[in-house]
């Protein structure tokens, strides 16, 4: 009768150990398609603000071109970030799925680009972020908190580029910016720090991104 409530402990000790092991090496369902659809969301993103980029500067407006071009370099790297976790968790990414999208006046695709980003800040990565701490899902949670830091400031200069555009004051827009390679933040010439605020990559390793002053 006492080896047998042994043996009887030692089958439930095995199940409870299977039991846990199952449950930590479970995907983060949920997660996986969160990252899926940030990974094409960003992709979006980055080809749309690669074409207002283009607009911008068959219109005159240089200094917003540089700026469409560095969130759009910011986007991809969101989506490669995305994409390497989804990889860590078993999932080929392939080709993103671009969604669609219209180029219109700058002044139109600014606001287009400031409903873009208001909806990510506000509505889609918190709710990614949330259900990613839920399933314990720290490499998600990582890349979702990331990019949603880098959307903040994407909102905060459109914003600043619209107001002064619609005052008709582009002279007072900044015409040098950096993106971290690494994380995708974005800085102007003003805000630029010798370290990246969100990963501490060096400024040194920055991709530029500037108004040829006097060019054509």
């Amino acid at each position: 009768m006492f080896y047998m409530k042994i043996i009887f402990r030692f089958i439930l000790l095995i199940v409870a150990v299977g039991f846990i092991v199952q449950c930590h090496s479970s995907k983060p369902v949920k997660s996986i398609e969160d990252l899926k659809t940030a990974f094409n969301s960003e992709s979006t993103a980055s080809e749309k603000y690669a074409k207002f980029a283009q607009a911008a500067m068959e219109e005159g407006y240089d200094t917003i071109a540089k700026l469409f071009e560095a969130t759009s370099k910011s986007e991809k790297i969101h989506a490669f970030n995305h994409g390497k976790v989804l990889e860590k968790y078993g999932n080929s990414i392939g080709n993103a799925e671009i969604g669609s999208y219209e180029i219109k006046t700058t002044i139109e695709n600014l606001q287009t680009a400031i409903n873009g980003e208001t909806y990510e800040m506000q509505t889609m990565y918190p709710g990614f972020i949330k259900n990613a701490e839920i399933e314990k899902a720290p490499e998600a949670a990582k890349s979702f908190t990331w990019a949603w830091d880098g959307e903040k400031k994407h909102l905060n200069y459109y914003r600043q580029v619209q107001s002064l555009i619609v005052k008709g004051n582009e002279n007072g827009l900044s015409f040098e910016w950096y993106v971290c390679p690494t994380c995708g933040n974005i800085y102007n010439d003003i805000d630029v720090k010798e370290s990246c605020d969100f990963c501490l990559t060096k400024k040194v390793n920055f991709d530029g991104y500037t108004e040829e002053v006097g060019g054509e």
